[in-house]
């Protein structure tokens, strides 16, 4: 089966589109018209119905996706092995960061461009559970999410940093003076979160399904900031990691840790499979050294 027909397949079924898909390998729309036919007449069988824009995959076309998608990322682990045999000192690393985390990491990017110059260094920011996908599939070598990381993918993870979560609210909303709060007490407040494809909020979902109680969310947003926002308004009750806290200006603000349990923000890399690359082991080496001192 030729790889570059696989290839031109797979891309054209994740943008349902051939002119995406041409688009994004630049070539042309004829080019991928003829290279998923090539691919079907290797199979043997239809594998896209063509339904004016829409494209649906047949049966046999599912599972050459499905497999396809691990064939380009065992080929994409290839090349990245084969390069990383051929320099002991360059090369590139990706990393993928979520919006929360990187606040965190300013420190540990100077210390790395100053250690390693010669290794070219990508960020690349989404939330924490796209990133446990996007590794899970070889799409990215090494990334950081929220423990715990979803079981169902395998992945490898080393624990970066952990701090207690706070709970901040409009001034006045807890009793004064009082600097914890039970984590059954948020069960009768409403609630600002960061949305669900956020590792920060699934590990509050978990907390609140063992404590046994269904949270009243009165927002979600993808900005952290906007939700202290909210909090200060009045809204409901935002939950954030100890570092956020000590980054605001909390004169209009209640914040008090939580407590029975004692939540932890856990950061961690996540990577597949035993191998990492000289660069990816060089940048955990920079974030042990960086984070410990």
């Amino acid at each position: 089966m030729d790889l570059r027909s696989l290839r031109y397949f797979v891309e054209t079924v994740r943008l349902n589109s051939f002119t995406q898909a041409a688009e994004s390998l630049h070539v042309t729309q004829s080019t991928i018209s003829k290279m998923v036919r090539q691919l079907e007449q290797e199979v043997g069988a239809q594998l896209l119905i063509r339904e004016g824009r829409k494209l649906t995959l047949t049966d046999t076309g599912s599972v050459v996706y499905a497999r396809g998608e691990e064939m380009l990322a065992t080929m994409r682990q290839l090349t990245e092995e084969v390069r990383d045999t051929q320099s002991a000192q360059s090369g590139h690393l990706t990393i993928g960061i979520p919006p929360m985390i990187n606040l965190l990491f300013t420190p540990v990017l100077k210390a790395f461009r100053q250690r390693h110059p010669d290794i070219a260094l990508t960020l690349r920011e989404d939330a924490g559970q796209a990133l446990e996908r996007q590794v899970a599939m070889g799409e990215l070598e090494i990334g950081m999410t929220v423990l715990p990381a979803d079981p169902q993918l395998g992945l490898q993870t080393a624990p970066i940093a952990s701090y207690p979560i706070w709970a901040l609210a409009a001034r006045g909303t807890f009793q004064k003076h009082r600097t914890t709060l039970k984590l059954k007490a948020l069960a009768n407040m409403p609630l600002v979160l960061l949305k669900d494809d956020f590792a920060l909020t699934r590990s509050l979902r978990h907390a609140f399904d063992a404590a046994g109680f269904e949270p009243q969310i009165a927002a979600q947003s993808g900005q952290w900031d906007w939700l202290v926002a909210m909090a200060s308004a009045g809204m409901g009750v935002a939950l954030l990691p100890e570092p956020f806290i000590h980054r605001l200006a909390i004169g209009r603000l209640d914040a008090v840790r939580l407590v029975e349990p004692e939540l932890q923000w856990q950061a961690a890399h996540v990577w597949r499979g035993p191998y990492l690359s000289h660069a990816a082991r060089a940048w955990l080496d920079v974030c042990r050294d960086v984070l410990r001192a």
